[in-house]
Protein backbone atom coordinates (compact mmCIF):
# COMPACT_ATOMS: atom_id res chain seq x y z
CA UNK A 1 0.00 0.00 0.00
CA UNK A 2 2.94 2.43 -0.72
CA UNK A 3 5.35 4.55 1.80
CA UNK A 4 3.67 6.70 4.31
CA UNK A 5 4.67 9.27 7.15
CA UNK A 6 4.23 8.38 10.88
CA UNK A 7 3.27 10.77 13.23
CA UNK A 8 3.09 8.30 17.01
CA UNK A 9 1.02 10.29 19.76
CA UNK A 10 -0.27 8.61 23.01
CA UNK A 11 -3.66 9.80 23.87
CA UNK A 12 -4.12 11.80 27.23
CA UNK A 13 -7.00 12.47 29.02
CA UNK A 14 -7.90 16.47 28.17
CA UNK A 15 -8.94 14.39 24.66
CA UNK A 16 -11.32 12.08 25.69
CA UNK A 17 -14.98 13.39 26.55
CA UNK A 18 -17.34 12.07 29.59
CA UNK A 19 -17.39 8.69 28.50
CA UNK A 20 -13.91 8.50 28.58
CA UNK A 21 -13.68 8.08 24.27
CA UNK A 22 -11.71 10.20 22.30
CA UNK A 23 -13.72 13.37 20.55
CA UNK A 24 -13.96 12.96 17.07
CA UNK A 25 -11.95 16.98 16.49
CA UNK A 26 -9.21 15.59 17.99
CA UNK A 27 -8.28 13.01 14.87
CA UNK A 28 -9.21 16.15 12.41
CA UNK A 29 -6.10 17.98 14.73
CA UNK A 30 -4.05 14.86 14.54
CA UNK A 31 -4.34 14.97 10.36
CA UNK A 32 -3.14 18.65 11.19
CA UNK A 33 -0.26 17.99 13.49
CA UNK A 34 1.00 15.30 11.28
CA UNK A 35 1.32 17.35 8.18
CA UNK A 36 2.69 19.77 10.16
CA UNK A 37 5.78 17.33 11.66
CA UNK A 38 6.10 16.40 7.71
CA UNK A 39 7.11 20.00 6.71
CA UNK A 40 9.17 20.18 10.19
CA UNK A 41 11.19 16.86 9.19
CA UNK A 42 10.98 16.02 5.46
CA UNK A 43 10.45 19.75 4.07
CA UNK A 44 11.76 22.53 6.29
CA UNK A 45 12.42 25.08 3.85
CA UNK A 46 8.16 25.27 3.35
CA UNK A 47 8.31 26.52 7.10
CA UNK A 48 10.47 29.55 6.42
CA UNK A 49 8.37 29.95 3.11
CA UNK A 50 5.26 30.25 5.28
CA UNK A 51 6.44 32.68 7.14
CA UNK A 52 6.64 34.95 4.42
CA UNK A 53 3.59 35.07 1.95
CA UNK A 54 2.82 30.88 1.20
CA UNK A 55 -0.45 29.70 2.75
CA UNK A 56 -1.39 26.18 2.81
CA UNK A 57 -5.37 25.91 3.05
CA UNK A 58 -7.49 23.17 3.68
CA UNK A 59 -10.39 22.66 1.27
CA UNK A 60 -11.76 18.99 2.99
CA UNK A 61 -11.22 16.97 5.84
CA UNK A 62 -12.89 13.96 6.64
CA UNK A 63 -12.53 11.14 8.83
CA UNK A 64 -14.67 7.36 9.19
CA UNK A 65 -14.32 5.67 12.43
CA UNK A 66 -14.38 1.84 13.12
CA UNK A 67 -13.23 1.22 16.50
CA UNK A 68 -13.21 3.62 19.72
CA UNK A 69 -9.56 4.59 21.47
CA UNK A 70 -9.16 5.69 24.94
CA UNK A 71 -6.51 8.02 26.64
CA UNK A 72 -3.32 6.38 26.90
CA UNK A 73 -4.26 4.22 23.89
CA UNK A 74 -0.60 4.45 21.78
CA UNK A 75 -1.34 5.53 17.91
CA UNK A 76 0.49 5.39 14.46
CA UNK A 77 -1.16 8.36 12.46
CA UNK A 78 0.26 6.95 8.77
CA UNK A 79 -0.10 10.01 5.94
CA UNK A 80 0.10 9.01 2.71
CA UNK A 81 0.06 11.04 -0.97
CA UNK A 82 -3.32 10.84 -2.68
CA UNK A 83 -3.07 13.24 -5.49
CA UNK A 84 -0.35 15.98 -6.23
CA UNK A 85 -1.71 18.95 -8.67
CA UNK A 86 0.24 21.83 -9.25
CA UNK A 87 -2.05 23.99 -6.60
CA UNK A 88 -3.25 20.79 -4.32
CA UNK A 89 -2.59 18.53 -2.64
CA UNK A 90 -4.49 15.40 -1.48
CA UNK A 91 -3.72 12.70 2.17
CA UNK A 92 -5.22 9.85 3.44
CA UNK A 93 -4.19 9.28 7.22
CA UNK A 94 -4.86 5.89 8.61
CA UNK A 95 -4.89 6.02 12.28
CA UNK A 96 -3.59 3.01 13.67
CA UNK A 97 -3.94 1.49 17.40
CA UNK A 98 -0.04 0.19 18.38
CA UNK A 99 -1.06 -3.10 20.75
CA UNK A 100 1.33 -3.37 24.12
CA UNK A 101 2.94 -7.00 22.90
CA UNK A 102 3.07 -5.72 19.15
CA UNK A 103 -0.16 -5.93 16.40
CA UNK A 104 -2.30 -3.47 15.06
CA UNK A 105 -5.63 -2.01 14.34
CA UNK A 106 -6.85 0.21 12.12
CA UNK A 107 -9.13 2.17 14.00
CA UNK A 108 -10.19 5.37 11.51
CA UNK A 109 -9.18 6.86 7.73
CA UNK A 110 -9.20 10.11 7.16
CA UNK A 111 -8.77 12.59 4.09
CA UNK A 112 -7.64 15.70 3.52
CA UNK A 113 -7.30 18.30 0.56
CA UNK A 114 -4.94 21.53 0.78
CA UNK A 115 -4.55 24.03 -1.77
CA UNK A 116 -1.49 26.28 -2.00
CA UNK A 117 -2.28 30.11 -2.01
CA UNK A 118 -0.22 33.27 -1.77
CA UNK A 119 -0.73 37.04 -1.29
CA UNK A 120 -1.69 39.04 1.65
CA UNK A 121 -4.94 37.58 3.63
CA UNK A 122 -7.33 39.93 1.97
CA UNK A 123 -6.19 38.98 -1.77
CA UNK A 124 -4.84 35.53 -1.60
CA UNK A 125 -4.46 33.60 -5.21
CA UNK A 126 -4.09 29.91 -6.00
CA UNK A 127 0.07 29.03 -5.92
CA UNK A 128 2.10 26.24 -7.12
CA UNK A 129 2.85 23.66 -4.77
CA UNK A 130 6.51 25.01 -3.68
CA UNK A 131 9.58 22.90 -5.32
CA UNK A 132 11.10 21.36 -1.31
CA UNK A 133 7.34 20.45 -0.81
CA UNK A 134 6.84 18.72 -4.14
CA UNK A 135 10.50 16.92 -3.67
CA UNK A 136 9.75 15.74 0.10
CA UNK A 137 6.16 14.31 -1.11
CA UNK A 138 7.79 11.97 -4.10
CA UNK A 139 8.68 8.67 -2.01
CA UNK A 140 5.31 8.96 -0.65
CA UNK A 141 3.26 9.18 -4.45
CA UNK A 142 1.29 6.19 -4.78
Amino acid sequence: MGKYFEYLHTVGFEETNLVGNVYYVNYLRWQGRCREMFLKLQAPEVLVDLQDDLKLFTLKVDCEFFAEITAFDELSIRMRLVDLTQTQIEFNFDYVRLHPGGGETLIARGRQRIACMRGPNTRTVPARVPEPLARALEPYAP
